[in-house]
């Protein structure tokens, strides 16, 4: 027999459902993903930390879970929320079904409640912080308690996660993209020495940086400017991640540091917040973010409109924009900014998601624009 689960807001809103993850309690800002598939990409995105993630679409697990379409090697979101699980995996790749999945990596999550409610709730108010709490006997003081421990949460404000996501240690990453005959492509080296500062990266883009014929050195988030400047790269990538842009100090000094030395940057979500940070810009935290696989972003250099993969709570504030820095694309959905380069540097951003797996790739060709930069550098 299942568990009885609630999520309970911090508005004092209380959803009754069914536990599908283990019995506990989790607490987490509480966002909502308009994403159709990936949702294993989701739990597993660094991104999401203490995130509770509520899917809008209302039939979910029924590909179950394939361990090499992980993008970490665990669940990083506080927990999950769901309209209907299915009891059913229809899909020959898969190793397990959703429910194990999160039993097996110790998550809270809740299904049967009126998803719908709760997005239009998030959409208007924002983003909220919440409690899951999951067990046999849950009555009023319970959630009197869960609601209640949803309002103590600290929030994401001011808040460092890169370094509590990051890499232990520097690795260098060999793993190309998918072949269908042969599974992800192995890589001896490559053309371009890139150091992929990690401030909680995505496996996809790391496979689309070998794919591009890069080397890759994955380094922790708090790695020295002198440790970096020893691989002698080619090029810089700052990483997506979870969490504040602000605290993060010493990726925002290092940065600065590189731009002085003319080395290539490539920053995609969070390392696209640092780089403009370094640059002089500030950061906003976002009503509710942008959370999803189809948002239109526009190129405002060419017109072209892109469908995009984004996950974030924070951007750029555009409200003072240095001189030397450019917005080259915007969010079709508030105006908020998605793209910058720099005028007077090798370097650029773009807030949403091009390595997106599932999911569109119609910004894909932005690696091809980090790939030029540094054969510019090699020039």
């Amino acid at each position: 027999m299942k568990s009885k689960a609630v999520l309970a807001l911090e508005n004092g809103m209380v959803f009754e459902g069914t536990a599908i993850g283990v019995d506990g309690l989790c607490v987490g800002e509480v966002v909502f993903n308009t994403s159709i598939t990936g949702y294993q990409e989701i739990l597993t995105d660094p991104s999401y930390a203490r995130q509770i993630i509520t899917l809008t679409h209302p039939h979910i697990g029924n590909t179950g879970i394939t361990p090499e379409d992980n993008e970490s090697a665990r669940i990083w979101a506080s927990g999950l929320v769901v309209k209907d699980l299915s009891e059913i995996v229809s899909n020959w790749r898969s190793k397990m079904s959703l429910a194990e999945f999160l039993v097996k990596n110790e998550t809270v999550a809740i299904s049967g409640i009126d998803t719908r409610q709760l997005t239009s709730v998030l959409r208007e108010t924002g983003s909220l912080k919440g409690v899951i709490l999951s067990g046999e006997n849950i009555g009023a003081c319970e959630i009197e308690r869960a609601v209640n421990s949803a309002r103590e949460f600290s929030g994401l404000v001011g808040v460092d996660l890169a370094r509590e996501v990051t890499a232990a240690q520097p690795a260098l990453w060999n793993e190309g993209p998918w072949d269908i005959k042969s599974g992800f492509t192995k890589s001896d080296g490559g053309k371009y020495k890139v150091v992929a500062l990690d401030f909680g990266v995505k496996r996809n883009i790391l496979r689309l940086l070998v794919g591009k014929g890069c080397s890759v050195n994955v380094v922790p988030a708090q790695t020295s400017i002198d440790a970096i400047l020893e691989y002698e790269p080619d090029g810089v990538f700052l990483s997506n991640g979870p969490g504040d842009p602000e605290p993060c100090d010493y990726a925002i000094q290092v940065v600065k540091d590189l731009l002085s030395r003319n080395i290539p940057i490539f920053g995609i979500c969070l390392g696209l917040q640092i780089l403009g940070i370094a640059a002089g810009m500030k950061s906003i935290k976002m009503l509710h973010g942008h959370h999803g696989a189809n948002h239109p972003v526009k190129n405002l250099e060419t017109g072209e409109v892109l469908i995009t993969s984004q996950n974030h709570g924070f951007c750029l504030d555009d409200s003072q924009v240095p001189n030397s820095v450019e917005i080259t694309h915007r969010s079709l959905f508030d105006n908020s900014v998605q793209g910058v380069r720099l005028k007077s540097s090798p370097a650029f951003g773009f807030q949403g998601h091009p390595e997106a797996s599932p999911g569109p790739h119609d910004a894909k060709t932005l690696f091809d624009d980090f790939v030029t930069l540094m054969d510019g550098k090699n020039a």
